[in-house]
């Protein structure tokens, strides 16, 4: 974390200096904003903290609920989503209250006496296999409550206005703000009351029954399988011995996935209320909760939950639905998408896979710096038609996967011709569920043709994995990835030739061409009166030692000068090389030429292009293609 470089410091330094829309933000909803985000659910909420990056641009959330989250149904926080919580900085406050996935049990008749389970076998979860992030269960309202901090710790000083209601929206072809959104107070001394406000964008999070989607005409495509689960979180007695470990229970009465949650003493439990009739008509979801606790012991069998406490309990048939598209503008129309979808307003599915919340705050975080790009005049409103091109393929893979998975967990014991496939599909398909396999395919902001094997382990349009760098000012090891914070900006990262610090490097020509340059991105898109790095953040990686690396001496667009004072920040150049903190090299363990490499992350932080540090042309047309030059 860095601050005290407009001045010291003594408070929280994680509430930045309120700015633009910030400073005296008005109570009441303007008559005219920028964006509306209609719900505060995981893809609003995080959309919130993205915009409150963008001061400038006039951003509301509604909500119709009359004050925070208390009870929310998800809990399950994949290492993709630990590490976008590491982008918004609260990714090691939550890790500490969260429970921790070590490890997932399967357990399944015993052959001897099918009437009982026994356990069959125990895995290592998949986390830290692929990823420096953990595997968490936290109660959805707690992430919520971490964004809203960072949308009002932002300078935006963004906040919820609880208890208004979306009740629809008509969009004009003209003016500034031609979207027409009626809303609806439904709490406080304005309940009943509807206004008009006009907005120049709307991001439907509303969920599954979004009033957005429904404004825009959109459909939500798919099915509802015959088959019910019932979920509660409990505080039990027991003696079953692995209640504080995440498990997949098959028995002859039925299944359990069952999951400790943060805490110590609560848990959930998904429990298989079986086949539903094709006439119930959801008569199902009126199960009681005694019912669902009386099947759940049958299943456990010989092991007893006694429940002392039920803090929330439902019952749903599982389905798997994805929206025709994920904004309001037609195919093949030439219009730019006004309004978006995000979340369960998009795509829906079971809950036992643990993705709903996870890829509902990748959603917010694909569309928020697209529009704040667009509203800061970096980019063209084009860029936003990559919304939904990019994120209804990723609702089309977790749908298809979920309901694999559903599947695998609902069968009866005689289904069953491996005991141990459920184990080794848990594994296999690791990287998914993780949120690591998504993969954006080729567009104005990921490049189709780029030297990827010059950078085999920074796939283009995949997240961009971090690894352990040496900070050259400090000789500190540090995460590179973890250096980049969820502030809207490009991430170019510049990894050296062998010759090091020279000043005839590649290196040291590559970066005067991007300090000087009128064609490089940094000269050509980063406002008069801006810091060097407000737009780009330029970062460079040596293969040397830190030892050997002088930081005063380096190329100045790797020190840039920042805050109200002018002072340079010392954090943007790293080394690779072995020192006695750290062995490993990020140039083998990425695949990185020793020639040198340049690797353009986007701010949601995936790759968008690489290159060889002599591509100098290539590079200033990527950006050209998608950012409008910045007023001089």
């Amino acid at each position: 974390m860095q601050f005290h470089h407009n001045g010291y410091v003594s408070g929280d330094p994680r509430v930045q200096p309120a700015a633009g829309t910030g400073i005296d933000r008005p109570a009441e909803i303007p008559d005219e904003v920028d964006v509306l985000i209609v719900g505060s659910g995981p893809a609003g909420m995080l959309l919130a903290a993205q915009m409150s990056q963008f001061p400038t641009v006039v951003t509301r959330i509604v909500e119709k609920r009359d004050g925070r989250l208390v009870l929310g149904q998800a809990d399950g926080i994949q290492p993709r989503s630990v590490e976008t919580f590491q982008a918004f900085g609260f990714a090691e406050r939550i890790v500490a209250e969260a429970y921790n996935i070590g490890w997932m049990n399967f357990w399944g008749p015993d052959p001897e006496n099918p009437q009982n389970i026994v356990r069959r076998s125990r895995t290592a979860d998949y986390a830290y296999d692929i990823s420096e992030f953990p595997h968490l269960i936290v109660n959805q309202a707690r992430v919520l409550d971490y964004f809203a901090e960072a949308a009002a710790a932002g300078p935006g000083r963004i906040a919820p206005d609880y208890g208004v209601e979306f009740v629809g929206l008509i969009r004009h072809e003209s003016g500034d703000h031609p979207l027409e959104v009626r809303l609806r107070y439904v709490a406080g001394e304005r309940a009943g009351q509807e206004r008009v406000v006009r907005a120049k964008y709307v991001a439907g999070c509303d969920g599954a029954r979004s009033g957005v989607r429904d404004a825009i005409g959109r459909r939500h495509l798919g099915d509802v399988s015959a088959h019910a689960w019932g979920v509660m979180d409990v505080v039990v007695e027991t003696d079953f011995p692995d209640w504080r470990i995440k498990c997949a229970i098959n028995s002859e009465a039925g299944n359990i996935l069952h999951i400790p949650r943060e805490g110590g003493y609560l848990s959930r439990m998904y429990i298989d209320l079986g086949e539903v009739a094709a006439d119930d008509d959801h008569r199902v979801r009126q199960t009681p909760i005694e019912q669902i606790i009386r099947h759940a012991n049958e299943i456990l069998h010989p092991y007893v939950l006694d429940v002392k406490d039920v803090a929330w309990h439902s019952v749903y048939e599982v389905g798997h639905r994805v929206t025709d598209r994920f904004d309001d503008i037609p195919d093949g129309s030439a219009l730019a998408p006004r309004v978006f979808l995000t979340g369960d307003a998009c795509h829906t599915h079971s809950a036992k896979a643990g993705q709903g919340m996870n890829v509902s705050m990748q959603d917010g975080f694909n569309l928020g710096w697209k529009l704040g790009s667009v509203l800061t005049g970096r980019s063209p409103e084009s860029l936003l038609a990559t919304y939904s091109a990019e994120r209804q393929p990723v609702a089309q893979q977790l749908i298809d996967f979920d309901r694999e998975w559903s599947t695998l967990m609902a069968r009866k014991p005689e289904e069953i011709s491996d005991p141990e496939d459920l184990a080794a599909y848990y594994l296999a398909t690791a990287e998914f569920p993780s949120g690591f396999m998504t993969q954006y395919a080729p567009s104005a902001i990921v490049a189709g043709t780029a030297r990827q094997e010059l950078a085999a382990g920074f796939p283009l349009g995949k997240r961009f994995t971090s690894s352990p760098v040496v900070l050259a000012s400090d000789g500190n090891v540090v995460h590179l990835g973890h250096h980049a914070r969820a502030d809207g900006r490009w991430r170019i990262y510049a990894f050296a030739d062998a010759e090091g610090p020279r000043d005839d490097s590649a290196l040291a020509a590559w970066a005067r061409w991007i300090e000087t340059a009128d064609d490089s991105p940094v000269r050509r898109h980063t406002p008069d009166g801006l810091a060097l790095d407000a737009v780009f953040d330029v970062k460079a990686v040596y293969q040397q030692s830190f030892e050997d690396i002088d930081v005063t001496a380096v190329p100045a667009v790797f020190r840039p000068r920042n805050g109200t004072l002018g002072v340079t920040d010392w954090e943007k150049v790293f080394a690779a090389g072995p020192s006695r903190w750290n062995d490993s090299d990020i140039f083998d363990e990425r695949g990185l030429s020793r020639d040198g490499v340049v690797v353009v992350v986007r701010p949601d932080q995936y790759v968008a292009h690489v290159l060889s540090l002599t591509a100098t042309e290539e590079l200033a047309a990527f950006f050209a293609q998608h950012m409008a030059p910045a007023g001089r």
